[in-house]
């Protein structure tokens, strides 16, 4: 079992920035990638973007440029770093961890971008 924890969401003008925190706990050393998803109302969930265990990330078109993804030294916690946010980012975001093809989830946290 793993438990994901996501912080630093908020409310934030069109071009600021905001990072988002997950922190994974439980059974870390099975993990084998963690990410980032989002969901806007009325839409489908969408991949921001991930990090494998040997640190190859990547990220999706919506954010390439603009979001960072990076992991602590512990590699139990991963940020996502928002900059130039747009009202179109406004979404609930989600922290994802994979072990062995089971795929854990966080709860959420909510970005507000107002233009």
């Amino acid at each position: 079992q793993v438990q994901l924890v996501e912080s630093g969401g908020g409310l934030v003008q069109a071009g600021g920035s905001l990072r988002l925190s997950c922190t994974a706990s439980g059974s870390i050393s099975g993990i084998d990638a963690m990410g980032w998803y989002r969901q806007a109302p009325g839409k489908q969930r969408e991949w921001v973007g991930g990090i494998s265990s040997g640190g190859s990330i990547t990220y999706g078109q919506s954010v390439k440029g603009r979001f960072t993804i990076s992991r602590g030294n512990a590699k139990n916690t991963v940020y996502l770093q928002m900059n130039s946010l747009k009202p179109e980012d406004t979404a609930v975001y989600y922290c994802n961890a994979d072990v062995i093809g089971y795929r854990y989830w966080g709860q959420g946290t909510q970005v507000t971008v107002s233009s």
